[in-house]
Protein backbone atom coordinates (compact mmCIF):
# COMPACT_ATOMS: atom_id res chain seq x y z
CA UNK A 1 0.00 0.00 0.00
CA UNK A 2 1.10 3.55 -0.74
CA UNK A 3 -0.16 6.84 0.67
CA UNK A 4 -0.19 10.06 -1.36
CA UNK A 5 -1.10 13.43 0.18
CA UNK A 6 -2.22 16.42 -1.89
CA UNK A 7 -2.84 20.08 -1.15
CA UNK A 8 -6.63 19.87 -1.54
CA UNK A 9 -9.39 17.55 -2.69
CA UNK A 10 -9.38 18.91 -6.23
CA UNK A 11 -5.70 18.17 -6.83
CA UNK A 12 -6.27 14.81 -5.15
CA UNK A 13 -9.19 14.03 -7.46
CA UNK A 14 -7.24 14.94 -10.58
CA UNK A 15 -4.29 12.73 -9.60
CA UNK A 16 -6.48 9.77 -8.64
CA UNK A 17 -8.50 10.09 -11.85
CA UNK A 18 -5.33 10.17 -13.95
CA UNK A 19 -4.13 6.98 -12.29
CA UNK A 20 -7.56 5.35 -12.59
CA UNK A 21 -7.80 6.15 -16.30
CA UNK A 22 -4.29 4.78 -16.81
CA UNK A 23 -5.28 1.50 -15.12
CA UNK A 24 -8.40 1.21 -17.27
CA UNK A 25 -6.56 1.96 -20.51
CA UNK A 26 -3.84 -0.53 -19.61
CA UNK A 27 -6.37 -3.31 -19.02
CA UNK A 28 -8.08 -2.55 -22.34
CA UNK A 29 -4.73 -2.54 -24.15
CA UNK A 30 -3.75 -5.86 -22.53
CA UNK A 31 -7.02 -7.77 -22.78
CA UNK A 32 -9.44 -5.75 -24.86
CA UNK A 33 -11.64 -4.84 -21.88
CA UNK A 34 -11.49 -3.57 -18.31
CA UNK A 35 -13.45 -4.58 -15.22
CA UNK A 36 -13.86 -1.95 -12.52
CA UNK A 37 -15.58 -1.43 -9.18
CA UNK A 38 -16.99 2.05 -8.59
CA UNK A 39 -17.52 3.75 -5.24
CA UNK A 40 -20.18 6.29 -4.32
CA UNK A 41 -20.73 8.93 -1.64
CA UNK A 42 -19.91 12.61 -1.31
CA UNK A 43 -16.17 11.89 -1.06
CA UNK A 44 -16.15 10.60 -4.64
CA UNK A 45 -17.80 13.61 -6.34
CA UNK A 46 -14.64 15.34 -7.55
CA UNK A 47 -12.85 12.11 -8.43
CA UNK A 48 -15.67 10.84 -10.65
CA UNK A 49 -16.04 14.26 -12.25
CA UNK A 50 -12.38 14.16 -13.25
CA UNK A 51 -12.49 10.51 -14.30
CA UNK A 52 -15.40 11.08 -16.69
CA UNK A 53 -13.31 13.76 -18.43
CA UNK A 54 -10.20 11.60 -18.76
CA UNK A 55 -9.05 11.32 -22.38
CA UNK A 56 -8.60 8.10 -24.30
CA UNK A 57 -10.81 5.78 -22.22
CA UNK A 58 -12.97 3.50 -24.36
CA UNK A 59 -15.85 3.20 -21.91
CA UNK A 60 -17.69 0.78 -24.20
CA UNK A 61 -15.02 -1.74 -23.25
CA UNK A 62 -15.50 -1.20 -19.50
CA UNK A 63 -17.60 -3.49 -17.31
CA UNK A 64 -18.62 -1.95 -13.99
CA UNK A 65 -19.64 -3.36 -10.62
CA UNK A 66 -20.44 -1.33 -7.54
CA UNK A 67 -19.86 -1.68 -3.84
CA UNK A 68 -23.15 -1.39 -2.03
CA UNK A 69 -26.79 -0.36 -1.99
CA UNK A 70 -29.43 0.21 0.66
CA UNK A 71 -32.10 -2.43 1.05
CA UNK A 72 -35.58 -1.21 0.23
CA UNK A 73 -34.54 2.05 -1.41
CA UNK A 74 -35.91 2.70 -4.92
CA UNK A 75 -33.49 3.89 -7.64
CA UNK A 76 -35.44 7.16 -7.84
CA UNK A 77 -34.47 8.12 -4.27
CA UNK A 78 -31.76 10.82 -4.12
CA UNK A 79 -29.64 8.59 -1.86
CA UNK A 80 -29.79 5.55 -4.13
CA UNK A 81 -26.33 4.47 -5.19
CA UNK A 82 -27.79 3.14 -8.42
CA UNK A 83 -29.05 6.63 -9.21
CA UNK A 84 -25.70 8.11 -8.15
CA UNK A 85 -23.73 5.90 -10.54
CA UNK A 86 -26.15 6.29 -13.41
CA UNK A 87 -26.05 10.08 -13.07
CA UNK A 88 -22.36 10.58 -12.29
CA UNK A 89 -20.65 7.82 -14.26
CA UNK A 90 -22.62 5.35 -16.37
CA UNK A 91 -24.77 7.73 -18.40
CA UNK A 92 -22.09 10.41 -18.61
CA UNK A 93 -19.54 8.20 -20.36
CA UNK A 94 -21.77 5.58 -21.94
CA UNK A 95 -20.87 2.43 -19.99
CA UNK A 96 -23.09 -0.29 -21.44
CA UNK A 97 -21.94 -3.25 -19.30
CA UNK A 98 -22.76 -2.67 -15.65
CA UNK A 99 -24.16 -4.60 -12.72
CA UNK A 100 -26.19 -2.52 -10.28
CA UNK A 101 -27.39 -3.95 -6.98
CA UNK A 102 -31.18 -4.03 -6.80
CA UNK A 103 -31.93 -3.03 -3.23
CA UNK A 104 -35.61 -3.73 -3.80
CA UNK A 105 -35.10 -7.28 -5.07
CA UNK A 106 -34.73 -10.51 -3.14
CA UNK A 107 -31.29 -10.16 -1.52
CA UNK A 108 -30.33 -13.81 -2.00
CA UNK A 109 -31.19 -13.70 -5.69
CA UNK A 110 -29.46 -10.36 -6.23
CA UNK A 111 -26.32 -11.62 -4.50
CA UNK A 112 -26.34 -14.87 -6.46
CA UNK A 113 -26.68 -13.08 -9.80
CA UNK A 114 -23.98 -10.46 -9.24
CA UNK A 115 -21.64 -13.04 -7.67
CA UNK A 116 -21.86 -15.12 -10.84
CA UNK A 117 -20.89 -12.09 -12.91
CA UNK A 118 -18.10 -10.70 -10.75
CA UNK A 119 -16.37 -14.07 -10.54
CA UNK A 120 -16.15 -14.57 -14.28
CA UNK A 121 -12.81 -12.74 -14.44
CA UNK A 122 -10.51 -10.67 -12.20
CA UNK A 123 -11.28 -7.05 -11.37
CA UNK A 124 -8.64 -4.72 -12.83
CA UNK A 125 -9.16 -1.74 -10.55
CA UNK A 126 -11.44 -0.95 -7.62
CA UNK A 127 -12.35 2.56 -6.56
CA UNK A 128 -13.17 2.77 -2.85
CA UNK A 129 -13.35 5.26 0.01
CA UNK A 130 -13.10 5.15 3.79
CA UNK A 131 -16.10 5.93 5.98
CA UNK A 132 -16.08 8.15 9.02
CA UNK A 133 -16.30 4.98 11.12
CA UNK A 134 -13.50 3.35 9.11
CA UNK A 135 -15.85 1.24 7.03
CA UNK A 136 -14.90 -0.19 3.64
CA UNK A 137 -17.94 -0.31 1.36
CA UNK A 138 -20.75 -0.88 3.90
CA UNK A 139 -18.64 -3.24 6.00
CA UNK A 140 -19.04 -1.41 9.31
CA UNK A 141 -17.01 -2.40 12.37
CA UNK A 142 -16.62 -5.15 13.31
CA UNK A 143 -16.26 -6.14 9.65
CA UNK A 144 -16.23 -9.74 8.49
CA UNK A 145 -12.68 -10.33 7.25
CA UNK A 146 -13.24 -14.06 6.81
CA UNK A 147 -16.31 -14.58 4.62
CA UNK A 148 -15.53 -15.72 1.10
CA UNK A 149 -18.87 -14.54 -0.23
CA UNK A 150 -18.70 -11.76 -2.82
CA UNK A 151 -21.63 -9.80 -1.37
CA UNK A 152 -23.49 -9.98 1.93
CA UNK A 153 -26.41 -8.31 3.70
CA UNK A 154 -25.10 -6.01 6.44
CA UNK A 155 -26.58 -4.07 9.35
CA UNK A 156 -25.53 -0.41 9.25
CA UNK A 157 -24.28 1.00 12.54
CA UNK A 158 -25.37 4.38 13.85
CA UNK A 159 -22.12 6.14 12.95
CA UNK A 160 -22.50 5.03 9.34
CA UNK A 161 -26.14 6.09 9.23
CA UNK A 162 -25.29 9.48 10.77
CA UNK A 163 -22.65 10.01 8.10
CA UNK A 164 -25.24 9.44 5.37
CA UNK A 165 -27.56 11.96 7.02
CA UNK A 166 -24.70 14.41 7.55
CA UNK A 167 -23.80 14.29 3.87
CA UNK A 168 -27.33 15.40 3.07
CA UNK A 169 -28.71 12.21 1.54
CA UNK A 170 -31.48 11.91 4.15
CA UNK A 171 -33.43 14.49 6.17
CA UNK A 172 -33.15 12.63 9.47
CA UNK A 173 -31.64 9.52 10.97
CA UNK A 174 -34.91 7.60 10.96
CA UNK A 175 -35.01 7.85 7.16
CA UNK A 176 -31.64 6.11 6.71
CA UNK A 177 -32.16 2.39 6.01
CA UNK A 178 -30.71 0.05 8.60
CA UNK A 179 -29.63 -2.69 6.19
CA UNK A 180 -27.75 -2.82 2.90
CA UNK A 181 -26.10 -5.07 0.37
CA UNK A 182 -22.33 -4.75 0.46
CA UNK A 183 -19.37 -6.16 -1.38
CA UNK A 184 -17.27 -8.07 1.13
CA UNK A 185 -13.80 -7.13 2.27
CA UNK A 186 -12.22 -10.16 0.65
CA UNK A 187 -13.90 -9.48 -2.67
CA UNK A 188 -12.60 -5.90 -2.67
CA UNK A 189 -9.08 -7.17 -1.96
CA UNK A 190 -9.29 -9.43 -5.01
CA UNK A 191 -8.91 -6.38 -7.28
CA UNK A 192 -5.54 -6.10 -9.00
CA UNK A 193 -5.35 -2.40 -8.10
CA UNK A 194 -7.22 -0.35 -5.50
CA UNK A 195 -7.60 3.42 -5.71
CA UNK A 196 -8.87 4.74 -2.38
CA UNK A 197 -10.03 8.37 -2.49
CA UNK A 198 -10.42 10.00 0.94
CA UNK A 199 -10.67 13.81 1.10
CA UNK A 200 -11.93 16.14 3.85
CA UNK A 201 -11.27 16.80 7.52
CA UNK A 202 -14.22 14.70 8.67
CA UNK A 203 -12.30 11.60 7.57
CA UNK A 204 -9.04 12.49 9.39
CA UNK A 205 -9.65 10.43 12.52
CA UNK A 206 -10.72 7.35 10.55
CA UNK A 207 -7.73 7.71 8.22
CA UNK A 208 -5.34 7.84 11.18
CA UNK A 209 -6.87 4.73 12.72
CA UNK A 210 -6.76 2.88 9.40
CA UNK A 211 -3.20 3.76 8.47
CA UNK A 212 -1.43 4.13 11.82
CA UNK A 213 -3.32 1.76 14.13
CA UNK A 214 -3.82 -1.98 14.18
CA UNK A 215 -5.16 -3.87 11.18
CA UNK A 216 -8.45 -4.92 12.71
CA UNK A 217 -12.08 -5.69 11.87
CA UNK A 218 -12.87 -2.81 14.22
CA UNK A 219 -11.21 -0.50 11.65
CA UNK A 220 -12.31 -2.22 8.44
CA UNK A 221 -10.37 -0.14 5.89
CA UNK A 222 -7.13 -0.90 7.73
CA UNK A 223 -7.10 -4.16 5.75
CA UNK A 224 -6.04 -2.17 2.68
CA UNK A 225 -2.54 -1.99 4.14
CA UNK A 226 -2.04 -5.61 3.16
CA UNK A 227 -2.72 -5.01 -0.54
CA UNK A 228 0.44 -4.55 -2.61
CA UNK A 229 -1.20 -2.28 -5.19
CA UNK A 230 -3.51 -0.17 -3.07
CA UNK A 231 -2.96 3.59 -3.10
CA UNK A 232 -4.63 5.88 -0.57
CA UNK A 233 -5.20 9.42 -1.90
CA UNK A 234 -5.52 12.02 0.88
CA UNK A 235 -5.67 15.79 1.04
CA UNK A 236 -4.04 17.83 3.81
CA UNK A 237 -7.28 17.83 5.80
CA UNK A 238 -7.86 14.07 5.76
CA UNK A 239 -4.16 13.44 6.49
CA UNK A 240 -4.05 15.89 9.41
CA UNK A 241 -4.10 13.26 12.16
CA UNK A 242 -1.49 10.98 10.61
CA UNK A 243 1.88 10.69 12.31
CA UNK A 244 4.74 11.74 10.04
CA UNK A 245 5.92 8.18 9.43
CA UNK A 246 2.54 7.09 8.10
CA UNK A 247 2.46 9.61 5.24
Amino acid sequence: MKVRVFSDKYVLAAAAATDAATAIRRAIDDRGSARIIAATGASQFEFLEELTKAPGVDWKRVEMFHLDEYLGLPPTHPASFRKYLLDRLINKVGISRYHLLDGEGDPKQVIAEVTTEIRKAPIDVAFVGIGENGHLAFNDPPADFETEEAYIVVELDEACRRQQMGEGWFKNLADVPGRALSMTVRQILEAKEIICVVPDARKAQAVAKCLAGEISPMVPASILRGHDRAVIYLDKDSAAWLPAGAQ
